[in-house]
């Protein structure tokens, strides 16, 4: 599932393939990925326009034309792809924006449980985004402690809930949590000020490094490059690591490295 830092590779693959470029048309292969916007809409809004700026908040793309804001979401599977196009399409692009001369954004999405939605406005693009936390790049400390404190709930499903905290999904979370030494099920609001400091420390690394990579990097040294072995262990430790389900989310941590402490 593209998390922050995916989406923020397809803010860099957006940019390097169509800012600044002509959108000469938009072919819409797949209605069902367009929200709130019909194909003719769509092409009427953006043919003839260019993407001047763009932006990301948490999971969320956002193309701003100086008219219309294109918003995109990718949900499990969507990722924007650049090509040329006289390259032929493949099953799962579902809508493709010819930009320039010779130059093709395509969005590409296999199960189709997000897309595209097109706000008129600021007004628009704020009722999209509301009920979404601030961003979890951006977030202040302060911020982010104060969050986490007037919360009940385990903390991993604090950290992936969207309304409180916007980017965070399940690999980035069990990371994180593994690098601040933290149970997954412990209460958020149980954990202490020093809990709460070192998770957001861990949190801004392992962001940090994983929008360099374009994703959640399966390392040998990371949590992550370890969590689908069969016989897992901890990078750290050495320990046979855990896993269950939080919140209908696979889950997995390190019993030595992350007592439970309920």
């Amino acid at each position: 599932m593209p998390e922050l830092p995916d989406v923020e590779g397809f803010r860099k693959t957006f940019e390097s393939c169509a800012k600044g470029r002509t959108i000469r048309r938009v072919d819409v292969r797949d209605a069902g990925v367009l929200h709130e916007v019909s194909t003719r809409r769509l092409r009427e809004a953006l043919e003839g326009r260019r993407a001047t700026k763009l932006e990301r908040h948490g999971k969320w793309l956002l193309a701003r034309t100086g008219g219309p804001t294109l918003m995109l979401h990718f949900g499990m599977t969507g990722q924007l792809v650049c090509g040329h196009p006289d390259d032929a399409a493949e099953a799962h692009d579902r809508v493709l924006f010819t930009v320039g001369d010779d130059r093709q954004l395509r969005y590409r999405d296999q199960r189709k449980l997000q897309g595209l939605w097109l706000a008129d406005g600021d007004s628009d693009v704020s009722r999209l985004l509301d009920g979404q936390g601030p961003d979890a790049m951006a977030v202040a400390r302060r911020d982010f402690e104060a969050a986490l404190s007037s919360r009940r709930g385990k903390v991993k499903s604090v950290l992936t809930d969207q309304s409180v905290l916007a980017g965070l999904g399940n690999l980035l979370a069990d990371e994180i949590l593994w690098r601040a030494r933290l149970h997954p099920t412990r209460r958020a609001g149980d954990l202490t000020e020093d809990d709460r400091r070192r998770l957001y420390t861990q949190m801004r690394r392992t962001l940090r490094s994983a929008v360099t990579a374009g994703c959640v990097p399966p390392r040998d040294s990371w949590l992550t490059g370890h969590r689908d072995d069969s016989a897992a262990t901890c990078p750290r430790c050495g320990s046979t690591l855990h896993r269950f389900r939080i919140a209908s989310r696979s889950t997995v941590w390190c019993p030595r490295c992350q007592p439970d402490e309920s």
